[in-house]
This record gives C-alpha cells, structure tokens and sequence, in this order.
C-alpha cells in the first residue's frame, strides 16, 4: 500500500491523471484478497497489483475509462473463463473493486492523510461504501487507531454507521464487510527485537522481516552485529547488554526474542526485559536451560509470576532439528502471537544455543 500511495502523491504532484483501484470484498477462490491495491496511469502502466492475469488487464480498461468520465465506481469481477482461460487462471471467485480516479484538479486531503497514517505505523481502517443501499457507493472513510474519523470522500452523514460497525485496529481484524460497508484494516508493523546475531538470530530477523515484522538486531559483537550480517534488520545495536537493554524503547507491542551465545547472556538479558511489559517476550533453550536460568532470577528478585509469561522454551511444536527450522518455528509463534490467534503456547522441542 505504501508505494501505491506514494506513486499517487507523486503523480499528483507533477499534474498526472491516474485511478487509484482497490480489491474492497472477495469471496470464493481469488488470485488476491481485500486490501490489495493498484495504482493505474494513463499509459496503462502500474504499480502495485490485484493479481495478475485476465482480470487485472479487464480492470486497467475499465479505469481508463473511469479516468475519461472521472466517475468513482464500484465494479464486480467475476472470475470465471471470461478472465482467465488464456492463462490458466479460473479462481472461480468473486473480487468487488473500488476504482477512484484522481485528476490533477482534485484539491481534496484524502490520500495526503492516508500516507500519514501508513507512515505512523499505528494502523488504520478504510471503510468502503458497496452497497448503494446505504449510501453512494464509493464513499470512503479513513479511520485512524484510536477509532476517529480523519478523512471523508464521500457522504459525512454516515459517520456514526461507520463507527458503529467498527472492528479495534488492536485486535488486528482481517478485512470484513457489515451492512454494505467494506473495511480495510492496515495493520500497524510489529516491531521485533532480536537478542542475539548470531546464527538463529540472523535466520530469525530474515524470515520475520519476510512476514513484515520491523527487525531491530542487537548483540556486544560487532563483528555479527551489523547490516552485512543481518541485511533483513533496520537497525544494529551493539554493546553490552547491561548497558544497552535498559535504555532500549520496549512498550507493549514490542516482540523480544533472546537467542544470545550462552546462558549468562540470555539471563542478563532476560533479567533487564522481563519488568518492561513487551507485547511477547521469549528465550530460546533447553528445559533444563531454562529451568536454571528462572531459579537464578528468583535468587535476584523477579517475581516468579512474571516468570509465567515468558514464551520459553520458544517456538513451535515442529520437530525442528537445523537452524532454519528453529527459526521458522520461532517466527510461527511470533506471527501467532501478533495475529491474535487464542491458543495455548505449544512447547517447542529442545534446541541448541544461539
């Protein structure tokens, strides 16, 4: 979503007509889910996609046109041999889509306070008029974490139906249609920070950032701890751990993942995180390992109820022997864990230091 708005603003900004689309409801069998967005010029070029194929060249032809009429239209794609029996791609689905011209003459805010909000990382919600029902289809609605509305395209006198029907960007909702209203959650990014770069934290940072985790790496070996090491990272802290972890900003929807060299480590940084609330806090190791590591802190004052809520050992129950897979099942229950998904912690099988 990022580089479509940010392609649309820079479009504006030099005088070029372009339709931004988007997928606002799909059901059945779909090469993309609502959410997905498209930007399209008037040289039928894009950025972004709705998922290839028959279908999105069918779109780009109709947001020619609605860029030739400047009429906001919401548009049912049916995926059947119409568009896609060239190409092998018959979902057999259905994909309602929004399609916005935005002409160089347009003086409203709206895409300006929706790149604001994408860039906040708080999240937010685009609620979409389908049905015309409800109101004039195409009215859209930019709703920000704390459940306001900051920007209208449309018709005002929904407001209160908008809010009414609101799912808490918090709870981390997939997109949802309620009386004839679509809503388009943007999820705020998790911030994952990873103790320890070595070799399960390196393999940890790649495919968590894989899944849009924002990937801070810290370690006291510069020599591991850098961009070349730990390319998938957008930062590299190096020091001690008793010198760095107290100053770090942890807050509740931050993910810590301790995966240092060697026990002393993993309790010297798990005594400095456990009293700092993060959203998920977990330490790779052995039972055993673990066991010895919770009775030292009780020796130093933490509380053992605190103890109760760290993920340790860490990772799911897969069997994981190499250190890509203890990362992969580390970073399972991580997404599991961020997508709100009520299950018990399944234990994780015994793995070997960082």
């Amino acid at each position: 979503m990022r580089n479509v708005l940010e392609a649309l603003l820079a479009a504006r900004n030099s005088g070029k007509n372009v339709v931004y689309t988007a997928l606002v409801e799909t059901r059945g069998s779909t090469p993309q889910k609502a959410g997905a967005s498209m930007l399209v010029y008037e040289d039928g070029s894009q950025v972004g996609t709705l998922g290839g194929g028959c279908v999105e060249a069918e779109v780009k032809r109709k947001a020619l046109e609605n860029l030739a009429t400047g009429k906001i239209e919401i548009a049912l794609f049916q995926l059947d041999h119409d568009y896609g029996w060239d190409d092998g791609l018959i979902c057999g689905g259905r994909m309602t889509m929004i399609l916005a011209p935005i002409r160089n003459d347009e003086s409203n805010n709206y895409y300006e306070q929706f790149s604001k909000l994408i860039h906040a990382e708080k999240g937010l919600t685009e609620a979409v008029v389908v049905d015309e029902a409800v109101g004039t289809p195409g009215s859209r609605y930019l709703i920000d974490h704390n459940s306001n509305i900051v920007a209208i395209d449309g018709d005002a006198a929904l407001n209160q139906t908008i809010i009414e029907n609101l799912k808490p960007i918090q709870n981390r909702p997939r997109a949802y249609l309620v009386k004839g209203i679509s809503y388009l959650p943007h999820l705020p990014q998790a911030h994952l920070l990873v103790i320890g770069a070595g070799h399960v934290g390196r393999k940890i940072s790649e495919y968590a950032a894989d899944v849009d985790f924002k990937v801070t790496v810290m370690d006291d070996r510069e020599i591991y701890c850098n961009r070349e090491n730990v390319p998938s990272a957008t930062e590299w802290i190096v020091g001690d751990f008793d010198a760095v972890l107290p100053k770090l900003d942890i807050n509740d929807q931050t993910f810590c993942v301790i995966v240092t060299r060697g026990h002393n480590h993993d309790e010297e940084a798990l005594y400095h995180l456990i009293r700092r609330s993060p959203k998920f806090l977990g330490m790779i190791g052995s039972k055993r390992k673990i066991r010895l590591i919770f009775d030292g802190l009780v020796r130093n004052g933490v509380e053992p109820e605190l103890l109760e809520q760290v993920h340790a050992p860490i990772g799911l129950e897969i069997g994981s022997q190499t250190v890509p897979e203890i990362a992969m099942s580390i970073v399972a229950e991580l997404i599991q864990h961020r997508n709100c998904i009520d299950k018990k912690k399944t234990p994780a099988t015994k793995t070997s230091q960082a």
